[in-house]
Formats: C-alpha cells, sequence, structure tokens
C-alpha cells in the first residue's frame, strides 16, 4: 500500500475520531493532550493510566470517551476493602440444585474505568492482571474470554498522598501510557466556572460503531515505518536498561529500565500520532511526542535519582536530547 493510499484513508477514517473529540470537548474544557492520548490508547487497544491530582476532570473524561463510543461501560471505584472478587466475580451456591453457578463481576465490559486505582491493595490490582494481558477472566475453574474490545482507563492521585498503594511493577507495565493530568489555563478554568454556573452540560451521544474504531485500527497499522526510524525506538528503549552503552552517564539513576514492551508500544503509539495528524508515514518527532507518557512508568528510579530529586520525566528529557535522531 502506498503513502498516498493510505493517507487518504486516514483522512477519511480520522473523521471518527473527530466525532469523538467533539462529544469529549462537550463535557471536558481544555486537556488536549489528555483527549489526544486517549484517542491513541483506542486506536491501539491499549489500557492507559492517568494521573493526576483530584478535580481535574480525569473521571469525566473517562466517561464521556465511553458514552462517545456505542458499547459497554463499568466504573469500578476502587477502595481499601475491595475484594478481587468484587472486580471478576465469583462462585455462589445454590442449594435448591446444590451446585455453584457464576456470578460474573464488573469486569465484563468493553470500556472499565478503575477509579483511583492506587487505593486498593495490592492483591485486588492483581485481579485486573490476567484480564489486562489475556483478556481472560479465570473464577474457580472457569476461565472466560473478556469481549473485544477490553480497554482499561484507571486513574491514579500521585503516590505522595495518604492512603495510596504503588502499582505492581508487573502491573503498571500492561499500561500503554501513563497520562500526567495538569492543572487547566486561567482562560479554561474560567470556561469551567462558567459552564457549572449556567449550568448548561450538553448530553454526550454515542456517536461511533466498535466496527469503525476496528476500520480505523487496520489503517492506523498500515501507517508506513522506515527501518530507521523502529532502530531509533528500539536504541531508545535500550538506553533506558544499558545508558552506558549509548554515552549516557544516567546508569546509578536507574535501578530498572523499560521492557521490550516498551518498544512495542512505543512504535504503535507513534504510529497512532501520525494518524492523529493526518499523515501516513511516521517521523522522529511523532516518537519523540509518545516516548515520555510510553517510559515514564516503565523506568524505576534508584534511591540515588529520588534523593537528588529527579524523576523519570527528567530521565527520558536527557535520553530524547542524547540519542541521535534519523
Amino acid at each position: 500500500m502506498d503513502i498516498q493510499k493510505i493517507t487518504q484513508s486516514i483522512e477519511k477514517q480520522g473523521v471518527v475520531l473527530r466525532q469523538i473529540m467533539v462529544e469529549i470537548e462537550k463535557a471536558v474544557v481544555g486537556q488536549r493532550n489528555l483527549v489526544e492520548r486517549m484517542l491513541i490508547g483506542l486506536l491501539c487497544d491499549g489500557h492507559l493510566l492517568l494521573e493526576g491530582l483530584p478535580g481535574l476532570a480525569k473521571t469525566t473524561a473517562v466517561k464521556t470517551l465511553a458514552a462517545a463510543i456505542r458499547t459497554s461501560f463499568q466504573r469500578i471505584q476502587f477502595t481499601p476493602d475491595l475484594l478481587p472478587a468484587d472486580i471478576l466475580g465469583t462462585q455462589v451456591y445454590r442449594p435448591d440444585n446444590a451446585s455453584f453457578e457464576i456470578k460474573k463481576g464488573p469486569i465484563f465490559h468493553n470500556i472499565i474505568l478503575a477509579d483511583e486505582i492506587n487505593r486498593a491493595p495490592a492483591k485486588v490490582q492483581s485481579a485486573l492482571l490476567e484480564a489486562m494481558q489475556e483478556q481472560q477472566v479465570t473464577i474457580g475453574e472457569k476461565t472466560f474470554l473478556l469481549d473485544k474490545p477490553f480497554l482499561v482507563l484507571a486513574t491514579q492521585n500521585p503516590i505522595e498522598q495518604e492512603g495510596t498503594y504503588p502499582l505492581p511493577e508487573a502491573q503498571i507495565d500492561r499500561f500503554m501510557l501513563k497520562i500526567k493530568v495538569d492543572y487547566p489555563s486561567a482562560e479554561e478554568e474560567r470556561e469551567i466556572m462558567e459552564r457549572v454556573n449556567k449550568m448548561d452540560a450538553e448530553d454526550v451521544n454515542g456517536v461511533v460503531e466498535i466496527s469503525q474504531l476496528e476500520s480505523a485500527r487496520q489503517t492506523m497499522r498500515s501507517i508506513h515505518m522506515e527501518d530507521k526510524i523502529a532502530d531509533y525506538i528500539v536504541r531508545i528503549s535500550r538506553a533506558t536498561r544499558n545508558p552506558k552503552d549509548f554515552g549516557l552517564e544516567l546508569g546509578p539513576m536507574i535501578s530498572y529500565g523499560a521492557s521490550p514492551r516498551a518498544s512495542i508500544w512505543l512504535s504503535l503509539a507513534s504510529r497512532a500520532h501520525a494518524f492523529l495528524n493526518g499523515r501516513g508515514y511516521v517521523t522522529p518527532q511523532d516518537v519523540k511526542s509518545m516516548a515520555p507518557d510510553v517510559l515514564r512508568h516503565r523506568i524505576i528510579l534508584s534511591y540515588e535519582a529520588e534523593a537528588e530529586g529527579k524523576t523519570t520525566d527528567d530521565l527520558i528529557e536527557i535520553l530524547l536530547e542524547r540519542i541521535e535522531v534519523p
């Protein structure tokens, strides 16, 4: 397929994502970066982790995204007393016929909003692992496949907040992107205030079918990526594991680097970023734009880095500055 054909196809399929964007903007003011990243997650079929302080429209954004797609949606509020069975379901004994019946939990929906995921203990968070990776759930001795698409959009408060548990590394690696949600600008905050005062929130309509999303995904995966850009992605991931090999003095700052999942997701996310920008080919700028969101939760800092007040974003910035761009 040549690039011109891919670009024409993107123009046609891009309408679907623009419709979703219009619906989200009815409920969410600003937060352009968050909205774009959610669409990228949707295109790549990847789970998303949204981190920000309370009151920054994380939950509203996810609920609106789900409402704009004609699909099943379930919100699960994570609390310290939640149990794995509250998410996955359980076996219920039926005395009338002396048998066990499976009662499915709220995980059996297409889009799951895991609200404040880091307020529940590790065993509950681990209950999501099989569902997120294998797209299946085991209750007792029975395994059930989940309907497609299956997306977990999780929100979390920054770890320093009281009553939060850090997510296990194995689980955090299953999130395609970790999106930082920041405060709105002064103009946006003013608009939010006025909208609430006027109570003029518009209803969000289900404007997109799952099948339309599927063809947008097919087109996105056919976007052209040069070999040298694929090599650039691998170099970025490897530099988080062996910074010395790339002439970077970051070794003492990093306990663990990014897994090969980072390369897989960065390649997909770069294609999706090109798709949103109406291009049939990936540029190094697509890779650079998506690298912080793909890598920030996959790099585990050393105590030394934390003592110096360094963040993963600081290290990613150094990596992107120093690694040669094709």
